[in-house]
């Protein structure tokens, strides 16, 4: 007799898979078209797998408490000559001599293709826990993991998918090695940069010419920093529009009441943002000894609490580590972060003399939420900023 498979189907517009709950079925059972075979939950919802056909059951492969992904077969159905036709499907060739047993063609059987690729940083087959069942989900809880711990975890489920076996064998292979606890301040950055990295993040950058501000330094007292003086040139260029640092906050944009710049600060185990308040009603020779007092307070960790949060912005002046590029990632509550690389001999073309000259430059990076801005509002950010640390003396 001609087999149905009884195929995952697509759940909804973003569901890739679902996994099985319960079974209303068994083999033997005899079964209508439309009727409910399998329960199975998504991440949204529970619901059911129905029949393609009427028929009897032939076998149920799928397994209790296992995901599967869309497309995955999960039983089949002895049918008729006269469903088959119904459903327009084609029956191909017995699998083997002596087998009397027909399958549909046109359902996809769900076996999963062997990586032949070798010495890859993860197994090729290592999709992660993008799925995770309630049972995988109540282990994690009790061991406060989250699905991001498991990227690297190859799975021997449906489609490679984690299962708690999987779980349980890559707990005790960690508990083989060496560990160290987590400082509270790793710990806190990796939530943080956890909770950053759900949005759409992109990325402009240009150089940034530094002679003006080298020169200025020459003369200035106190001496600015760069990143300083890109702090200053930052809110500047919001003060004249803010836009660029409003937040999403579902289909409103909240738009900031404050030009308040945070930056970063390289502290043991971590990093740390201190911010300047209103940095835009400042000129950037006043800015100066609040600066480095909060560079040194971050670095002993002791930032008072009125120094921290609530901004709108964070520069971050990764040039100090011999960098010349970067894509440094927005806090979870900021839309920006602008990043400075190291300083370095440059060509630059004088058209007075008709020749190439040499110049002191810098790469600017602009890491922005893309569902607020665009590139182009990104690029006119960016090259205000860089326009405004020509002319240092008037920042």
């Amino acid at each position: 007799m001609p087999a149905i498979s009884i195929i995952m189907p697509q759940l909804g517009e973003s569901i890739a898979e679902a996994n099985i709950i319960g079974f209303l079925v068994k083999p033997g059972d005899t079964v209508e078209a439309g009727q409910d075979l399998i329960e199975v939950e998504t991440n949204k919802a529970s619901m059911t797998v129905t029949s393609p056909c009427g028929g009897r059951i032939e076998k149920i492969t799928a397994q209790l408490n296992e995901s599967y992904p869309v497309g995955a077969t999960l039983g089949r159905i002895e049918t008729t000559e006269a469903e088959v036709a119904r459903l327009g499907l084609e029956v191909s060739a017995p699998a083997k001599p002596g087998d009397t047993d027909r399958v549909v063609k046109g359902n996809g059987s769900g076996s999963r293709v062997q990586p032949t690729v070798r010495g890859l940083p993860v197994p090729a087959n290592a999709t992660g826990a993008s799925f995770l069942s309630p049972r995988l989900k109540a282990r994690m809880a009790e061991l406060g993991l989250s699905a991001a711990d498991l990227a690297g975890v190859a799975g021997s489920g449906a489609a490679g998918r984690v299962t708690v076996e999987d779980f349980e064998k890559f707990i005790a292979n960690l508990e083989k090695q060496r560990m160290s606890q987590a400082s509270t301040m790793r710990v806190a950055v990796a939530d943080a940069m956890r909770r950053s990295w759900t949005r759409p993040i992109a990325h402009v950058g240009m150089p940034v010419c530094l002679d003006p501000l080298f020169a200025y330094r020459k003369i200035a007292r106190p001496k600015p920093g760069p990143a300083l003086c890109a702090l200053r040139a930052l809110a500047v260029a919001l003060a004249e529009n803010s836009a660029p640092a409003g937040r999403l906050v579902g289909s409103k944009i909240v738009y900031p009441s404050a030009i308040d710049i945070a930056f970063a600060v390289e502290a043991e185990e971590g990093v740390l943002v201190p911010v300047i308040r209103n940095a835009d009603k400042r000129l950037l020779k006043d800015l100066i000894a609040p600066y480095n007092e909060l560079v040194e307070l971050a670095r002993q960790r002791k930032l008072p609490p009125d120094a921290t949060g609530g901004s709108i912005a964070t520069v971050t002046n990764f040039g100090t580590f011999g960098l010349e590029w970067a894509t440094p990632i927005p806090l979870p509550e900021q839309t920006l972060v602008l990043g400075m690389g190291a300083a370095r001999h440059a060509p630059s073309w004088d058209s007075v003399k008709g020749q190439f000259v040499p110049i002191m430059e810098a790469n600017l990076t602009l890491s922005f939420d893309h569902r607020v801005l665009d590139g182009g509002a990104a690029g006119r950010l960016l090259q205000r900023v860089a326009d405004l640390m020509s002319a240092p003396e008037k920042l």
